[in-house]
Parts: C-alpha cells; structure tokens; sequence
C-alpha cells in the first residue's frame, strides 16, 4: 500500500512540474509575442510616426536605415528634424551584453547604449520612448495611455501580467520594457547562423582569404583585433559575439557633417563613457563600449559618431597606429588627412600599437573574415 501510495504522489508532483514548465513557457511564448507588438507599434512615439523597429530595422541587422542629413551616422527623432549625436547601436546580440559593473580588474563592462548608461536591456527598452530627441513622449503615463487605448495590446497586457497590470503607471511601463527585453532575448535577434558559425559546425568552407582573414583576427601575436573583439576565452568559441563589452578611447575623430547637421559643432565634446551618470572618473572620457561584429558589414557607418563610411576604411585607420608612412596619412573615405581625436586624453595606445602593420592584402582578408559574421538573411545584402 506505501509503495502504491508513493508511485501516485510521484505521478502527481510530475504532473505538477509539466503543468509548471507549461505555465512558464506559456508565459514566456505570451510575453515575447507582446514584445514584438511593441517593438513595431508606432503609435507610442508622440506624432505616431517611430517605433522601436524604426531605429533598429529587423531587415538591415537592427540599424537605423531611414538617412537623416547627416546620412546613417545618427537617427532622426519623431519629429523628423531633432538629430541625435550617436549612431543607433546594432540590437543584433545585444542580449548577451552584461549588466553594467566594474570587473575585477577595475574595468567598466557592459551597459546599454555606447556609455553603459542603462544598466540592462529592459532599461535600455524604456528608454528611447521618453528621450527628448527620439520618440519624444512627455511622461510614462502617456505611454502606458497609448498601450491602452489600442486595440489588443490592453488584452495582450492583461493576459500575460494580470487584470490590475494597469493600476500603476510605474508597474505597467516596467512591464513594458520587459516584454520589448523578452523579444529582444529570442533567437530572431540572435540566430548564430553566420558562415562562420556554419563554418564551426562543419557546414561552411571558408575560402583562403577568409581563412587568412579568421587568421589574423585570432592571432595574439599579428594583430589587436582580438584584444577588445573576443568574449570568450578560445578562439572558434561557439556563440562568440566578438566583443569584451569594455571601454576604449580609440582616438575616433569628430564626425564633422554630423555635428553641421545637428547643431552641436566641432567644439562640441563628447565624452562617451564619461557621460554616464554612474561614472565620475575623468580617465574615462572619451571611451565608449566595444560593439558586437557580429553582422558587421551590415552596420555602417562606424564607430560611436559613424564617421567612417566604410569597414576597410577602419581597418586603415587602426592600421595608422602601426604604419608610419604616406598611406597612413589619408582617410580614404575623404582622402584628407586623418581627424584629431575627440578627445585626446586616455587614448589606449598600448592596444592600437600593439602588432604590425598590415599590407593591403591582410586588411582585405580580415574585412572578408568579418563578412562572415553576417546572419544568414542578411547575406544577400553585403557586397
């Protein structure tokens, strides 16, 4: 009889665990589906005219493609005139950014947005509905206003969180941002379908230029590349994202048809990592968050202020450091001389010196490596 009695409890506490993951993964399945109505929804920017998708567009690898007059460098508000100062950060693999800390090496990792301002992806998701010069929404409850007097999403809200999701304006903004963080966290932001993660898996032959390219890059003795761009501790590490999350001052000069563009001028400085509110310490000026290359040749213009056009034209500016010649002289996008650094101060010379210089024939091998960090549906759009 005890053992009968012990095989039916066991029956029910197993039935009481599936019923508990289903609920999880219902759950779970509700809130992602609710976060991508979001992430699309026009109607909570103030004129109804930007949403989420707008400055990180799902089919150019979640960037801003709309153009602006300073071209891709920087997203145009709702009201079609405000100007940002930054480009909109690729949301490609941004789950796997960490929180916002300082390692134990004394080092600032992670954060949303170039300055780690927001500690995570939720805070990240909340913020661009309230900033003045994106979605320019006055307040929260404005938001949480639009939320409910659309035609599904009050419904969807109250399915996933409760019928009194709406009794708290903070409660139901939180709610909010965890359900846009849901959808950011699910395989559609992240698939890891590149050639180079075909590659990993024995389904993708690189050619010898890429091989040369994924060569170099890996190499801790040719190159810095891997010295900010590698999370993990191997190389050909499955599920790399390509970047250590920490700050560098990589002496990125100032995007002068930006500035023109938005007002601020050349005079105008900004700080990066500095400008975060948790951060007082002035070695920190002028740093700004190692970005993912996963999807890489998707993603131009580069660096923080997009002020280079092209990938290969990165490369030959990291090249400079290491190449004291005539060639090292000239941006090749404007075929001048080479911009002075934003901000001179705690430029990271010990990496960008690091390594030799390389020909034109190892600077094409990397960039072709790089392209095989594209997601699968985007492969038809690089060059």
């Amino acid at each position: 009889m005890k053992r009968f009695c012990l095989f039916l409890y066991l029956i029910c506490l197993t039935g009481h665990l599936h019923s508990a993951e289903q609920a999880d993964a219902l759950y779970q399945s509700r809130l992602e589906e609710l976060g991508r109505a979001l992430f699309f929804d026009v109607n909570l920017s103030r004129d109804r005219k930007l949403s989420c998708a707008s400055c990180h567009d799902p089919g150019r690898a979640f960037i801003d493609w709309r153009g602006s007059p300073a071209g891709l460098a920087a997203s145009v508000g709702n009201d079609a005139v405000s100007l940002g100062d930054r480009s909109s950060p690729t949301l490609s693999y941004a789950a796997f950014i960490p929180q916002f800390h300082i390692n134990t090496e004394g080092q600032y990792v992670g954060g949303m947005f170039w300055d780690g301002r927001e500690p995570d992806l939720e805070g990240q998701a909340g913020g661009p509905f309230l900033n003045p010069i994106e979605m320019q929404m006055p307040d929260k409850a404005a938001v949480v206003s639009r939320i409910q007097e659309h035609d599904t999403l009050p419904y969807m809200f109250m399915e996933t969180f409760g019928e009194d999701v709406f009794d708290d304006i903070d409660t139901a903004y939180l709610r909010m941002t965890q359900a846009i963080a849901a959808a950011e966290r699910t395989v559609f932001f992240s698939p890891f379908d590149s050639k180079y993660d075909r590659y990993l898996q024995g389904t993708y032959e690189p050619s010898e230029e890429e091989l040369l390219g994924m060569t170099l890059f890996f190499s801790e003795q040719f190159t810095n590349c891997n010295q900010c761009h590698q999370l993990n501790r191997f190389a050909e590490s499955e599920r790399e994202t390509f970047s250590n999350y920490q700050y560098f001052n990589v002496a990125t000069p100032v995007n002068k048809v930006l500035r023109e563009a938005n007002g601020l001028g050349v005079a105008h400085v900004d700080k990066g990592l500095l400008e975060n509110p948790a951060v007082d310490d002035p070695a920190q000026a002028g740093k700004f968050k190692t970005p993912t290359l996963r999807n890489v040749a998707m993603t131009a213009p580069y660096m923080h202020n997009g002020v280079f056009e092209d990938l290969k034209t990165v490369m030959q500016f990291y090249n400079k450091f290491n190449l004291r010649g005539p060639a090292s002289a000239v941006d090749p996008d404007t075929g001048e001389p080479w911009g002075e650094p934003e901000v001179p101060e705690n430029i990271d010379l010990e990496k960008l010196e690091f390594g030799d210089a390389l020909d034109e024939r190892e600077i094409d091998a990397l960039v072709a490596f790089m392209k095989m960090l594209t997601d699968l549906r985007y492969e038809h759009l690089v060059k």
